[in-house]
């Protein structure tokens, strides 16, 4: 087991870390910028070094400042939590060559999955559904061929990343070029990669994902599934398990297939795989999060295992304390991303000083966050700040409690996204289940 990990992350998820290692008996180290500094998580960590100026190039995405600070305060394994550096398989090549543990699978199946045209292929040879479409575009002759063969309306990828950027949806063949270039322009900046592929559009789907963990000892074990499809732009806002109304024999299959990938790939560490899943019940791989997400206190709910936990002990080459047998699910979790963003200008971030923060609680009732009276939202980072969890019996008792929660909930003069919750778990589309990816645009088009 290691003695000390640092945490190449910040905020929520760099308290959820230390709260899961001090558990476990193992120091921390945090990483911070200028931005963060005096932040009150820091003081829960053993150890806190500056690494650089508040813009993320010059501090979360620096490797080489990230390394040096886990060798100067003799850390044996970084855990990189999700965003900035996570999904970078040349950061995991460096914390090996620097004889420092990776916390998250190897950078060969980073590499494999990360990259969605080879994801695609791989698939393909697993004999699991993808999308129809393209596993790379080189040129718009090539696009217009594949989007004609695929049926228009189609929507373009990029190959190197997700979160909705470098995505464009073309319904007909005038607007290809136009997108295409659009798609690759926003991909470049995003994630330095202008490759694209093509798929066809599903109207209206489900986007269910499954949770796996894998040790180096040949266990791949899924945690059931989660459904994401309450979104906006892309960008997911609740997540819910079980996914409701998804039929039995779709929920077997959909975890086996991602369970066959898994080991398709040598998968090892948490990660996610996702599908889009049609309203007959047809569903398709579309991609792999390989990492720790946002959304992993749903499943720990549901099923009582510290994902953290687990990711830390596999990491260290131990043999994961459950089985496929053993894993079972419990009652309905929700979960809201709680954004300083003001839902009545088009979800604009809202940084700046938050002077009341008081969360709700009660039974089945967890809040992530790292945010209190007194703390100042950074311009410069994401504007999420803190998860909102519920875990009841049934769906209609999350429902009841996460509505009671949101009305409880005073995060003040900040505006968040709090108040437009509300209007979501009351919409008849939700509470009946009957929503897909395209529903916050259809029932919120203000």
């Amino acid at each position: 087991m290691f003695r000390r990990i640092l945490i190449a992350n910040r905020g929520e998820v760099a308290l959820r870390v230390i709260r899961a290692c001090r558990e476990m008996g193992v120091e921390t180290v945090c990483v911070f910028s200028e931005a963060d500094r005096g932040s009150a998580y820091l003081e829960l960590a053993d150890a806190a070094v500056c690494i650089g100026p508040s813009a993320p190039s010059e501090s979360y995405l620096r490797s080489d400042r990230i390394i040096a600070a886990a060798e100067v305060t003799g850390a044996e394994a970084i855990h990189p939590g999700y965003g900035f550096l996570a999904e970078n398989a040349q950061f995991a090549d460096q914390c090996r060559e620097s004889n420092l543990g990776f916390i998250g699978p190897s950078a060969e199946a980073m590499r494999l999955l990360g990259d969605k045209a080879s994801a695609r292929q791989l698939a393909k040879r697993s004999r699991v559904a993808t999308v129809p479409g393209s596993d790379g575009i080189t040129d718009d002759a090539q696009a217009a061929k594949v989007a004609e063969k695929v049926g228009y309306p189609v929507m373009i990828k990029a190959s190197a990343g997700g979160g909705g950027r470098g995505m464009r949806l073309v319904r007909d063949k005038d607007h290809l070029a136009g997108a295409l270039a659009q798609a690759r322009q926003e991909s470049q900046a995003a994630f330095n990669s202008s490759e694209v592929y093509i798929e066809r559009f599903i109207e209206r789907p489900r986007h269910v994902e499954v949770q796996i963990i894998a040790d180096d000892h040949g266990h791949v074990v899924h945690l059931f599934e989660r459904d994401c499809s309450v979104q906006r732009r892309h960008q997911k806002l609740i997540e819910e398990s079980p996914s409701p109304k998804l039929p039995s024999r779709t929920r077997q299959s959909l975890c086996a297939a991602a369970v066959k990938l898994a080991k398709a790939a040598h998968y090892t560490n948490a990660g996610t795989f996702e599908f889009l899943v049609d309203p007959k019940g047809r569903y398709y791989f579309i991609e792999v999060n390989a990492r720790s997400q946002v959304e992993h206190p749903v499943t720990e709910a549901t099923t009582g295992i510290d994902l953290i936990k687990a990711q830390i002990l596999v990491a260290a080459g131990e043999k994961l304390a459950f089985t496929q047998k053993t894993v079972t699910t419990r009652g309905a979790a929700i979960e809201c991303r709680i954004n300083a963003e003001d839902p009545d200008m088009e979800f604009r971030p809202c940084p700046g000083r938050i002077d009341v923060f008081r969360p709700p609680g009660g039974m089945g009732v967890r809040v992530d966050t790292h945010v209190h009276s007194g703390y100042t939202v950074s311009p410069y980072y994401d504007s999420l700040i803190g998860k909102l969890i519920v875990h009841q019996p049934t769906r209609d008792e999350a429902i009841s409690t996460m509505l009671r929660c949101l009305a409880e909930f005073a995060i003040e003069p900040t505006r968040t996204t709090v108040p437009f919750y509300r209007n979501v778990f009351q919409h008849k589309e939700f509470r009946e289940a009957t929503v897909d990816t395209g529903f916050i645009e259809r029932a919120f088009p203000q």
